[in-house]
């Protein structure tokens, strides 16, 4: 049997973390058995579902790195093709009227909540003569589901799970205005997708049990469930937006890399003996369902933050480059070669894109510079502006500019004023980065260039003389 597997959400909001990490699962189960991942967008609520969400679902994938198989299927276009089946069921038998009016059914809700059980539909109509329909009241559609026994689901994370017949009702196929209902498409969109495995979050396993009984009624042979925990916040309690429930634009938007943010959620949940760093390669080489726990994983932000300063450290530098370039808008060439050029110092610095591009933004600024308030007060110490003259003299003799010959003048500097390196260090930082903070002056001045070096320096001197007059 070729596998295939499907991602549906439904467009009535963003691609959120939860989302992502089924996706995730369900794209790597494809890939690692040479199977099929497709897309389908559940728009059937026409109401809540939006263009914006549906932008912002395909977009998420994409940015994530998971491509889907063939055309997207829009659950919306379909209805026809659902309201079919349901009558055809009703044909078999299968199926029945049901005309029950809104206040029969709140009464039931009533009771039921009296009586402290959830709510079941009682089948008042299930074998009543519809000639004895009410005039004037359109009816849904309900399946015959069975009241006996139990519908059992050998469920490929959970285990054998079962649920007795009688505790389940007979769920509506087509609502009164012909329409078909969520569980019905499901079923039925599944099955003409070819899809042999669902995997999805465990909060849909009921729906597993009634879904099983539709396929049991339509003659078909229900696809294998694999329901996987939910994912829960370092607390323990349900995902919230203070623990990470945010939509996948907003880790981009925080600085994430979409490699790092895959092998994250592929460790929510799933394991591979001790692995943390998983290349997407061995993801799709080791990932199986029988390795997917049982249990509720929790969402660290620390942990995340850690992997994705691994990912930006072993990225390659022009890609980082136009990942910043896209945060400051357009550079210019000389500023893209300084980039580029100083990265590698500013890899390891960083955790995310926007701390890199923070880190890295001196390299890009305009001159004068502005300078934050440690670089100010280094500036305005006493000595630092004759420190930063001879600097200027001596850097711009150099006949070689390097990070060696660079660093035999700085420390000459500091030599013959009788201090310590980090005296003449800490203002020459200042004057290059605008900050108390930089990758090794060395490297700075050596990116930054002759001319923008001993520019910054004149500029920092009048700078410290303007705030000691």
């Amino acid at each position: 049997m070729s596998v295939v597997t499907r991602f549906a959400p439904s467009p009535t909001g963003f691609l959120h973390i939860g989302g992502a990490r089924t996706a995730l699962f369900n794209w790597l189960y494809a890939r690692h058995h040479g199977g099929l991942f497709r897309l389908r967008i559940e728009d059937t609520d026409r109401k809540r579902s939006t263009p914006e969400a549906i932008e912002a679902i395909i977009d998420g994938l994409k940015w994530l790195g998971l491509e889907w198989d063939e055309e997207v299927v829009y659950q919306s276009e379909r209805a026809e093709r659902h309201a079919a089946l349901a009558r055809a069921l009703l044909d078999q038998g299968r199926a029945y009227r049901c005309y029950a009016s809104q206040e029969e059914l709140e009464e039931m809700r009533a009771r039921a909540r009296a009586e402290g059980r959830p709510m079941r539909y009682d089948g008042r109509w299930r074998e009543r003569d519809p000639a004895e329909a009410p005039v004037g009241v359109d009816p849904v559609i309900r399946l015959k589901a069975p009241q006996v026994g139990e519908t059992v689901i050998e469920d490929a994370v959970q285990g054998r799970v079962r649920v007795a017949n009688e505790q389940l009702d007979d769920m509506v196929l087509l609502r009164a205005d012909g329409s078909p209902t969520y569980m019905l498409s499901v079923v039925v969109d599944d099955h003409d997708m070819g899809i042999t495995h669902v995997i999805r979050g465990d909060d849909h396993l009921t729906n597993a049990f009634r879904q099983t009984q539709l396929y049991q009624a339509l003659d078909w042979e229900p696809p294998v469930f694999a329901h996987i925990p939910l994912i829960h916040g370092p607390d323990g309690a349900k995902l919230s937006k203070r623990h990470g429930a945010l939509g996948i634009e907003a880790y981009r938007e925080m600085g994430y890399l979409p490699e790092a943010l895959r092998n994250y959620l592929l460790r929510l949940g799933w394991g591979h003996g001790d692995e943390e760093i998983i290349s997407t390669e061995q993801a799709i080489e080791w990932f199986d369902l029988p390795a997917v726990g049982r249990s509720a994983a929790r969402f660290d932000f620390d942990k995340l933050e850690h992997l994705n300063a691994h990912y930006l450290r072993e990225a390659d530098a022009g890609h980082l480059v136009d990942l910043l370039a896209e945060r400051y808008g357009s550079i210019d060439d000389a500023a893209r070669s300084r980039l580029l050029a100083g990265m590698e110092g500013l890899k390891p610095r960083a955790r995310t894109i926007n701390e890199l591009a923070d880190l890295a933004r001196f390299y890009v600024a305009q001159r004068p510079l502005a300078y934050n308030d440690k670089a100010q007060k280094l500036l305005a110490a006493e000595g630092a502006s004759s420190l930063l003259k001879e600097l200027h003299k001596r850097l711009g003799g150099l006949s070689e500019w390097s990070e060696d010959a660079i660093e035999t003048e700085v420390r000459a500097v500091a030599e013959q004023a009788g201090v310590k390196l980090g005296a003449v260090a800490q203002p020459l930082r200042a004057a290059l980065a605008g900050s108390n903070v930089s990758p090794g002056i060395f490297e700075v001045a050596a990116v930054l260039g002759r001319e923008e070096s001993l520019g910054r320096i004149a500029d920092a001197m009048a700078e410290g003389e303007r705030r000691r007059s």
